[in-house]
């Protein structure tokens, strides 16, 4: 069905209220109980299936809604492979072109009124549960939302990764000689990189609530940049420890402040395919820094400082620059993008109120906190105690273990392997680019199967037969065998972006959301320390008890906890809809009117699994 101007907005005649927003300028929303279409509306039989397992009531007498269901999840770029793989069906007419792109969602029921959005929420204003658009102007919006949000979002992650993983970088050009560093100070520094981020994530994330990502993501940046920076003159084992802790301290948090401001914007199924590409910037940064570290530690001996010294100056120096103009590209939110530097704003106010009611009705909980809301103390202890959200943080520990050891010391290992310092940087390069093509076919699979926990095996899954094969083969391991090996291991697929992805949808409010992708990224910094310190000088040189304790790892989560947790989730759905499906719309409206249940805990809720 197509939109025309008489369904474009719900404002009609005398019942039209006119809002002003934030710049002053008119958008036309009526309150939801005043509109002519409300008023005629009616409970109906018609019933909507939701991709959640949920089912919806919908009212009769309300503007058209998007015909033949949700469109396959993901971004446009992963529907283009799968249409060069021959894996994708030709453009559906009804998600193309005129056609109604607005979806069916609670905003359509009897039960929309326990729903609606609070006059204090940003997008408040832009808010109309009666406006429709086309997928002509929602695929314009999405493509300035990714070129001018997520580009730049995904720039700084990069130069936020430079700074993270030079390290490795520098271990080729005698960092550890120059430092008089022993491999248990590298160990200890690792650690204490891991601790600085376990114990910044859940504060950073209050900090950021309270003033917003687009402020605090941008004064992050500027100052571990700055500690990257003052790496320069480091001394000793003293210095190298409280820098490595303190640049991973106001790093703490980015990522799931990134994931929040994110969510602001896309849809659920959207954000998880982002942060796939969105980790490949995680690989480009290791492809870029081998390059620059092959040019940089020729610096050696200019101004008598060796070339790591000149590497951690330069590199540090380009994520302050790219720390400084985050704070004039980063908008607060859609309908905050005016200002005095870009009074037009990056969308006009009808692709403002696409942004706010796309969101909406994927997941009305986004509404239920403003962008500069501080979190109680009380809400916080709430959702550290969602025990529901367990199984997904003890996959955070458990799941990255076997990736951490052999990338840890790759460099280290190949310069002891008798490759030169160029030789032992550039060696990383193909595992790296292998790395993003796996991202890539993950991402085409995930896209196919529509599934996480069934996907996420795939890391470990990749990674099991390499250690097998570093426990089997007889002393000694050749350089070049070696290579080829570790090479294979660190190209596996990454799975993290989806887990995280998985663990916003399955937290249900932008409260517990907050919380969980802290308390999620903290279970990561575990998995990383776990693995950081795995490989000990008393096991060298094969590393056997190590590895062997991997291969454990690595069979408990593709028997045990990936299985375990998609029929966790699975189940508890299954529960739900019995109950929630069983209730009349009467029982339905009572039910969300007298129950103290939030977020993920409400009988209307599904997880993903």
């Amino acid at each position: 069905m197509s939109v025309d101007s008489s369904t474009r907005s719900s404002s009609s005649g005398d019942l039209s209220e006119k809002i002003t927003n934030d710049n002053n300028e008119s958008l036309r929303t009526p309150p939801l109980n005043t509109s002519k279409n409300s008023e005629q509306a009616h409970y109906t039989t018609q019933s909507f299936k939701n991709p959640d397992g949920t089912t919806l009531d919908l009212l009769d007498n309300i503007p058209p809604l998007a015909e033949g269901g949700v469109p396959k999840s993901g971004s446009a770029f992963g529907k283009a492979i799968l249409r060069i793989f021959g894996l994708s069906k030709n453009p559906n007419v009804l998600h193309s072109g005129d056609s109604i792109a607005t979806q069916p969602s609670v905003f359509d029921t009897p039960t929309k009124n326990h729903y609606l959005p609070q006059q204090w929420y940003e997008g408040y204003k832009a808010f109309d549960p009666l406006f429709r658009w086309t997928w002509k102007e929602e695929n314009k919006v999405v493509r300035i939302i990714d070129w001018k949000i997520f580009l730049w979002v995904t720039i700084m992650f990069l130069a936020l990764d430079i700074d993270r993983y030079n390290l490795t970088n520098a271990t080729a050009d005698n960092f550890l000689k120059d430092l008089k560093l022993t491999q248990a100070d590298y160990n200890l520094g690792n650690t204490l990189f891991r601790v600085g981020f376990l114990v910044a994530e859940l504060p950073s994330q209050l900090v950021s609530k309270r003033l917003g990502p687009d402020v605090w993501l941008p004064i992050q940046m500027i100052i571990f940049s700055i500690i990257s920076c003052s790496q320069f003159w480091l001394s000793g084992k003293k210095s190298f420890l409280a820098t490595r802790f303190l640049i991973s301290f106001f790093q703490g948090g980015f990522i799931p402040d990134v994931i929040l401001y994110l969510s602001y914007y896309y849809t659920k199924s959207e954000l998880s395919v982002r942060l796939s590409f969105f980790w490949v910037s995680n690989y480009l940064a290791n492809l870029i820094t081998a390059f620059l570290a092959a040019g940089m530690l020729k610096m050696r001996g200019v101004a008598g400082r060796p070339g790591w010294a000149w590497m951690f100056m330069l590199q540090g120096l380009i994520t302050l620059i790219v720390g400084i103009l985050s704070f004039f590209l980063l908008p607060p939110s859609a309908s905050q993008t005016k200002t005095w530097f870009r009074p037009k704003g990056l969308f006009s106010d009808d692709q403002v109120k696409i942004v706010v009611n796309r969101a909406l009705r994927d997941d009305p909980t986004k509404s239920s906190m403003h962008n500069r809301q501080a979190l109680p103390v009380k809400t916080i202890l709430r959702c550290i105690g969602d025990y529901q959200m367990y199984p997904l943080y003890f996959i955070g520990i458990m799941f990255g273990i076997g990736g951490y050891p052999v990338q840890q010391y790759f460099q280290l290992s190949m310069k002891q392997l008798g490759f030169s310092t160029i030789q032992s940087n550039l060696l990383s390069i193909p595992n790296i680019v292998w790395s993003i093509i796996n991202i890539v076919t993950i991402t085409i699979i995930s896209e196919i199967v529509d599934s996480r926990a069934l996907v996420c095996m795939a890391e470990d899954l990749w990674m099991l037969p390499n250690y097998i094969a570093l426990l089997a083969l007889p002393d000694p391991i050749g350089a070049w065998t070696y290579f080829a090996i570790a090479t294979v291991l660190l190209a596996f697929p990454y799975v993290h972006a989806i887990q995280v992805s998985w663990t916003s949808r399955n937290a249900g409010s932008v409260e517990s959301r907050t919380v969980s992708a802290s308390l999620y990224n903290i279970s990561v910094q575990l998995s990383a320390i776990i693995g950081a310190n795995l490989y000990q000088a008393s096991d060298k040189p094969r590393y056997k008890h190590a590895n062997s304790a991997i291969v454990a790892i690595l069979c408990f989560n593709l028997i045990v906890l990936y299985p375990a947790t998609r029929w966790y989730y699975k189940s508890r759905n299954a529960k739900r809809e019995a109950i929630w499906g069983s209730m009349s719309n009467d029982q339905k409206n009572q039910y969300l009117e007298s129950t103290t249940d939030k977020g993920n805990k409400r009988l209307d809720f599904r997880f993903a699994y």
